[in-house]
């Protein structure tokens, strides 16, 4: 009798070990780029050392919140004289204020990766090496391109693959030896298939893709993200429209499958409605068996406020939903991202179960803390109230 016990309680154990389900989040954002008034704002004094810091400060702890974090890196790191359009070149900091963001990763291949030519695009890579924040999408030549194509992520027992592309590099020749990532169906088929020999849980296809400023995707958008299905790619986050795109969380041949047309600007001086804003977007991913699947999916609005302090124009990121009635906001720009949540809810509407992230009433109150910086998860559902 004790051994029948002992060995139905074996069995109910090795049944509840073989069910086990491990889950990893992640968080995408949209285009970080350098626009003159930006390098301004972040430069310390009258020096020639810049801060950026401050720019994510109230967006950390969300983006820390998830256990990977990938940026679009929208500018080079080409050193003095630094610039903004059309020819990006940011200050190094900005690695660090990216970092200290919580961010994880970037992706290159964008428009702007050759701004600053051949000098520009390997001091980048340089950079962003010598600092510790993997990289893909651009590489230095064929040696660095295997190296770093894809970039692979390894965290709570998942095994990330990451490709990077993009339409163009605005008409500037890419310099032998260097290499961009273009889309070339061709190409991207065979990189997937790289991919998949590295025993890799998922594979992660960023693009760089659309028409600027156009809130829907276009057809190439659309019959991209269908191929890439085809090949079994089932995460596809867009950027390049400079405003938001829908975002779809479909069933297909392979599971679930998800594609971000595009997240907007992260962080940028682009004002006028509705560029001056972003989401980021969260994904749960789970494994059961060493079956990968995307369990869901939401995303949560960002704005980027600039306020003149001491005749300087200062760079804020903030978590929309959360500063809508937050007085530390000057009046005329609580206006404008009241606007701005409208205006970004439109573009989601036309989202496919990826629905916005639910603050609700926290169950205790947090003396000593300003709610706004708690650190949560993204699926937990919390809403603060009583900001400062």
């Amino acid at each position: 009798m004790r051994l029948q016990l002992f060995l139905l309680l074996l069995i109910a154990v090795q049944s509840a070990s073989a069910q086990k389900k491990e889950t990893i989040s992640l968080v995408f954002m949209g285009d970080v780029m350098g626009h003159d008034s930006q390098i301004n704002s972040a430069r310390i004094g009258n020096t020639d050392t810049f801060d950026y810091n401050s720019c994510f400060k109230f967006l950390r702890h969300d983006i820390e919140s998830a256990d990977v974090a990938i940026a679009n890196l929208e500018v080079t790191l080409a050193g003095p004289p630094y610039k903004g359009y059309p020819a990006f070149s940011s200050p190094d900091t900005l690695v660090d204020a990216l970092k200290y963001a919580g961010i994880d990763a970037v992706v290159m291949a964008n428009n702007h990766c050759v701004d600053r030519r051949k000098a520009g695009l390997e001091r980048t890579c340089d950079i962003l090496d010598k600092k510790g924040l993997p990289r893909t999408g651009v590489f230095k030549d064929s040696i660095d391109r295997v190296r770093h194509n894809p970039m692979i992520i390894e965290k709570k027992g998942f095994r990330l693959a990451f490709l990077n592309y993009t339409y163009g590099t605005n008409g500037i020749r890419v310099q032998t030896p260097n290499i961009v990532n273009l889309i070339d169906t061709s190409v991207i088929a065979r990189d997937i298939e790289s991919a998949k020999r590295k025993r890799v849980d998922e594979i992660i296809v960023c693009m760089h893709w659309g028409w600027e400023y156009q809130t829907q995707p276009n057809p190439e958008q659309k019959r991209l993200a269908k191929w890439l299905g085809s090949k079994g790619v089932k995460i596809i986050i867009g950027s390049h429209p400079h405003v938001l795109q829908p975002v779809k969380l479909q069933y297909g041949p392979n599971g679930k499958s998800l594609v971000a047309y595009s997240l907007g600007n992260f962080i940028s001086n682009q004002r006028p409605a509705p560029r001056d804003g972003a989401a980021l977007l969260f994904i749960e991913l789970e494994k059961t068996n060493g079956h990968v699947q995307v369990a869901n999916a939401c995303y949560q609005l960002t704005w980027v406020y600039t306020p003149i302090k001491a005749n300087n124009k200062l760079f804020f990121v903030l978590p929309a939903d959360r500063f809508k009635a937050d007085a530390w906001v000057e009046e005329s720009a609580r206006k404008r991202l009241n606007e701005y949540i409208s205006e970004a809810r439109a573009i989601m509407k036309y989202n496919v179960e990826v629905p916005e992230k639910n603050f609700k009433e926290p169950l205790k109150a947090l003396s000593g803390l300003q709610l706004k910086h708690i650190h949560i998860s993204p699926f937990e559902q919390i809403k603060f109230t009583g900001l400062n």
